[in-house]
């Protein structure tokens, strides 16, 4: 039996926060920066559901560095035009001391609906995330893929955790955001389908009931998107630099390949029970890279470090199809170094040890994050442009 290869084309969305360069609270967006942001970008850049957030999304692209080059222009032109308007943006999943209460939504029909249906749970929506799209054509396939990738779904969100702090204090989480997620309708791990038509049916009686109009306001940590022929992930934190999007984008495309190479040798990853992934799901929301997580085959907790290089092993073949060994190998380092929720805590513990006040201690935090959105932009940029030119 043939089997037809999916485009495995990738579509990374990354939401960020907007603050003041002075006094670095968040700030709404202006509304010449939006325009000026529109006109620059196209249809690249869009509001998100509070004025404080910009939405941007990649073109279809063939490759990781492909995305890597168009999300590094994308982060260049939002700094250079926030900027000019005395702000800076952040590509971080929670501002570190921001008040949900003080924010407004953007004045738009969906936002206000989702305001309507959700009352004060859509209110507290102070968060970002990071969305990766895979190209899986065939809904059959698709679908199918979609019943085994939650088993990887929690390894990714410890890489890219950096939401430990809610309101100016520690939760003690790497990843508060999903815990304020979570209070929405239509979210956590997706449930399992045994086909495209059975998951359409169910789907359509929510609709049909209209409780919503659409499948975008379906928001599992997986599903296959309503408007392009895609697999999206969506449980990630955004990551601060661009550098760990790119080493978990890579994953997640080369794992995704994988599960389909498996389907051409009529062979499938084991099914765990949402129960046991929802575990890890949590462990990895706790404590991002630093405690472990339970491999299930072995009935005990493994390092991160330890199952990630048997995941890098198990897609070696994929990553290397795909032109993507490099990034798939750079998530090494995340573990190595710790997440961005790591890194936010260092900064706050050396400005709490070199005398700085609680308040002044968070403030360096958010100066730490303005850093590193900008970090490695050049050499990305500088590459695409070396790979125009060869071409």
């Amino acid at each position: 039996m043939s089997y037809h290869r999916p485009s495995f084309t990738l579509g990374v969305e990354e939401e960020y926060l907007l603050v003041d360069q002075d006094s670095l609270d968040l700030c709404a967006a202006p509304e010449e920066l939006m325009q000026h942001c529109m006109d620059e970008l196209k249809g690249q850049v869009s509001p998100e559901f509070l004025q404080c957030q910009i939405e941007v999304g990649t073109q279809v692209c063939q490759s990781v560095s492909e995305a890597g080059a168009d999300l590094a222009r994308l982060r260049t032109v939002i700094a250079r035009i926030a900027g000019e308007h005395g702000l800076a943006p952040l590509a971080v999943s929670c501002h570190p001391f921001a008040d949900w209460h003080k924010q407004h939504f953007t004045d738009r029909q969906r936002y206000r609906e989702l305001e309507r249906d959700l009352g004060g749970v859509a209110r507290r929506m102070l968060i970002c995330g990071m969305h990766v799209h895979v190209g899986i054509d065939d809904d059959e396939t698709r679908i199918d893929l979609m019943s085994q990738l939650p088993y990887f779904l929690p390894h990714l969100l410890a890489l890219s955790t950096s939401s430990p702090y809610w309101k100016g204090d520690d939760t003690g989480l790497s990843a508060y955001r999903l815990t304020v997620f979570d209070n929405l309708p239509r979210t956590g791990l997706p449930p399992r389908f045994s086909s495209w038509s059975e998951y359409r049916r169910s789907v359509q009686i929510i609709i049909d009931s209209g409780l919503i109009e659409d499948c975008t306001k379906i928001w599992w940590d997986l599903r296959p998107s309503d408007r392009f022929p895609t697999l999206e992930s969506r449980i990630c934190d955004v990551s601060p630099r661009l550098d760990d999007t790119l080493a978990i984008v890579a994953l997640t495309q080369s794992i995704t390949h994988m599960l389909w190479r498996l389907r051409t040798r009529n062979q499938r990853w084991r099914i765990y029970d949402r129960f046991l992934i929802g575990e890890n799901r949590w462990r990895a929301q706790r404590y991002g890279v630093s405690n472990g997580l339970i491999d299930y085959a072995r009935g005990e907790v493994v390092p991160v470090a330890e199952l990630l290089e048997e995941i890098i092993e198990m897609v070696q073949e994929d990553a290397e199809a795909l032109g993507c060994w490099q990034e798939v190998q750079s998530a090494r380092r995340i573990v190595k170094n710790g997440t961005s929720a790591d890194r936010q805590r260092s900064v706050h513990a050396h400005a709490i040890a070199a005398g700085a006040s609680a308040q002044e201690a968070q403030k360096e935090v958010v100066r730490s994050l303005i850093a590193e959105y900008t970090e490695g932009l050049d050499t990305h940029l500088a590459i695409a442009r070396q790979a125009a030119q060869d071409a």
